[in-house]
């Protein structure tokens, strides 16, 4: 159990922008790693075609120290439209699940401190 008055919890760096988008990774990319803007994008990029590309096919994609995103397959089911209260079947799809890694979940949790930034 965390102690919820602890403060070295991860914590976003922007309440403005709680979400971190591809342009953001490209320019953390440029200023940390030193790569031009155009390939910083171009690795961003690259990097979730791969992700798309492995989902689309079936295959599991395992980032180590981060979690796992798989394919699961739903199946169909009776459902409601809370509007009307009428009956609604749902067709059976495929959803992406994340299972996040123990060490992400200690690292959100504040139980270990995250990871040092690269130089």
């Amino acid at each position: 159990m965390t102690d919820p008055t602890r403060t070295d919890s991860v914590i976003l760096p922007s309440l403005e922008t709680p979400t971190l988008t591809k342009a953001e990774l490209a320019e953390l990319l440029f200023d940390r790693i030193g790569l031009n803007k155009r390939e910083s994008k171009d690795i961003v990029e690259a990097f979730f075609d791969l992700l798309h590309e492995a989902l689309v096919k079936g295959n599991e994609v395992k980032l180590s120290g981060f979690g796992n995103f798989t394919i699961r397959e739903k199946g169909s089911r009776p459902g409601r439209n809370p509007r009307t209260g009428e009956s609604v079947p749902i067709k059976a799809r495929n959803v992406v699940t994340f299972h996040s890694s123990h060490k992400l979940k200690a690292i959100v949790q504040g139980d270990i401190p995250p990871p040092e930034e690269f130089e």
